[in-house]
């Protein structure tokens, strides 16, 4: 059974997928560059080219290495196998748009609990990403910060040192997550109590987020992050 949302005093998110809208965001940079090619594209053929692009392992860190990405699936979608639209897609990073309930939701959270960013993007993306937020975190780990991405424990293992920091442990943090393969799996692993955004809940396959080896059963699981944050204000009444 699942703990009470007043035992953590953190919460600590995944932001690209869970709270930042990625897909999307891919989407409508390579549909735009479809339009100026006279073409246009699958969009979830696209995020399987993506994803498959992405997971190589010549990859460089997110975003930048949405450039190489673009080379690498531009021709398989028809598309101009450009440097300037490479770039392109990697700078549209900094217009991608939050979920509509994210910001929202942060706010209210950020009531109860201190949030904080665990994003394998560099720290430039996470600085855009914080303004369409709102800017809700009291802390932050980048790719930058930690030398690592996720699911490697290393990068976990810099928030337990943090927290710790702040006489906290492990035991107080709620890990929020949309990726199973990213989040969800290794946060299991590493004893932290978790919880699934499930974001495509309404769509088929994981898009963009590379498969996990197998699925893990979170200890809490909603589709949105509305959901969540309703959840934790019914559940916590008297501190709002």
């Amino acid at each position: 059974m699942a703990r009470d949302f007043h035992d953590f005093k953190y919460l600590t998110f995944d932001v690209v997928g869970t709270l930042i809208d990625f897909e999307g965001g891919i989407k409508a940079s390579l549909a735009e560059i479809a339009a100026e090619a006279g073409t246009s594209i699958d969009g979830e053929e696209a995020l399987r080219l993506y994803r498959q692009a992405r997971y190589s392992e010549d990859a460089d860190l997110f975003p930048d290495d949405l450039a190489r990405v673009y080379m690498v699936i531009a021709p398989a979608l028809g598309l101009p196998a450009e440097e300037r639209y490479a770039l392109r897609l990697r700078d549209s990073v900094a217009s991608w748009k939050a979920f509509d309930d994210s910001a929202e939701a942060l706010a209210e959270l950020a009531k109860t609990h201190r949030l904080v960013a665990m994003t394998n993007a560099r720290r430039w993306a996470l600085d855009h990403f914080e303004k369409r937020l709102g800017s809700p975190f009291f802390a932050a780990f980048t790719a930058d910060d930690t030398g690592t991405e996720k699911p490697d424990p290393a990068f976990f293992e810099q928030v337990f040192e943090f927290v710790a920091t702040k006489g906290a442990s492990k035991d107080d943090i709620l890990h929020v997550a949309q990726s199973q393969y990213h989040d969800i799996g290794i946060s299991r692993k590493l004893g932290l109590t978790n919880c699934w955004i499930e974001r495509r809940h309404a769509q088929d396959g994981y898009g963009g987020t590379i498969e996990p080896d197998s699925f893990t059963k979170p200890d809490y699981h909603f589709p949105s992050m509305a959901a969540f944050a309703s959840a934790v204000k019914e559940a916590l009444p008297n501190t709002h």
